[in-house]
């Protein structure tokens, strides 16, 4: 892949997207990005000064406007989806439609010469015991609409020339979309904001890694392509495979009034317990290196920055 490639980023307006499109411009790509705007169109004001950066506001699912978009393209990374469980479960048909149709449609459409670097989620690995690690051989067992849409994207993918599947774990770190939903986002947000969290299926396991770390990771599969195509690669921090209760002790260590309460009573919904290796990854010449011990004060300086909720007097 030469020096500076034209990259098609659907859901460039989105918490990952922002930031995708941003590494990809000041490493001198030419960016089309494509969205609909749905949250706005904020998280790309800092974009609009790049003469390198090219935007159309568009649903992803177009085929008729999507078409000419992929041939201009040398690389597209499709991040236009419905992502997380719960969103997901409201509305399974929007979910498909976004997160796989749309991506056997930009597959259908592109040229075997043009490389898509596809983000799944390593939420397909399901319930495991959270004991033993879970490599990219792994069985793939979703246990979400998200989870099994997103997998069978990833599947259709590798059984395609020219692909490079991201399995991410739980992104954490502010971004111009915000999101608070995310699981480290969710605590710390929660600890600066409310002080207190009660937290059910504390020895649940997840794995974790930067919003930043995952652009730079896209950017170094683009630059590495020929000696990565397809095979999927777990995205995740090796020191982050941690418990809900680890991971909220963490934040405390940050925030020290933050009080939880570990409930005995009651379950989680997101069932979701696993620990991940990152071996093939590191093998392939990345490493994330964005740790939770920056990332928790880059958290609570953005949340600062929110300032009083609308709705609330403090």
């Amino acid at each position: 892949m030469s020096s500076s490639t034209t990259v098609l980023i659907t859901g460039v307006a989105g918490y990952l997207g922002s930031i995708v499109s941003d590494h990809f411009l000041k490493a001198g790509h030419r960016v089309i990005g494509v969205d609909n705007l749905s949250f706005g169109s904020a998280a790309l004001n800092h974009l609009c000064e790049q003469p390198a950066f090219e935007f159309v506001r568009e649903d992803a699912r177009n085929e008729q406007a999507m078409a000419p978009l992929v041939k201009k393209a040398d690389v597209i990374i499709p991040l236009a989806a419905v992502v997380g469980m719960p969103a997901c479960q409201r509305d399974p048909l929007l979910a498909t439609s976004l997160n796989l149709d749309a991506v056997r449609m930009i597959n259908r459409l592109r040229s075997p010469g043009q490389l898509i670097v596809y983000p799944n989620t390593n939420s397909g690995y399901g319930i495991k015991s959270g004991n033993s690690f879970c490599t990219e051989d792994t069985p793939l067992e979703p246990i979400s609409v998200y989870g099994t849409t997103k997998c069978q994207a990833e599947i259709e993918l590798l059984n395609s020339k020219n692909t490079i599947t991201l399995r991410l774990a739980t992104v954490f770190g502010m971004s111009p979309r915000m999101r608070i939903d995310l699981l480290v986002n969710h605590f710390v947000y929660t600890a600066v904001t409310d002080g207190y969290m009660v937290i059910f299926e504390k020895d649940f396991k997840r794995n974790f890694v930067h919003v930043r770390d995952v652009a730079d990771c896209m950017l170094h599969c683009v630059a590495n392509a020929s000696k990565m195509i397809g095979r999927p690669y777990n995205v995740g921090l090796d020191t982050a495979n941690l418990s809900k209760e680890e991971l909220a002790m963490k934040v405390k260590e940050f925030v020290p009034n933050f009080y939880v309460h570990f409930s005995e009573v009651g379950t989680d919904p997101d069932k979701r317990n696993y620990i991940v290796s990152n071996q093939r990854l590191r093998e392939a010449g990345f490493e994330a290196r964005r740790s939770l011990e920056t990332g928790i004060p880059e958290l609570i300086k953005g949340y600062k920055m929110f300032g009083r909720s609308p709705l609330k007097n403090v």
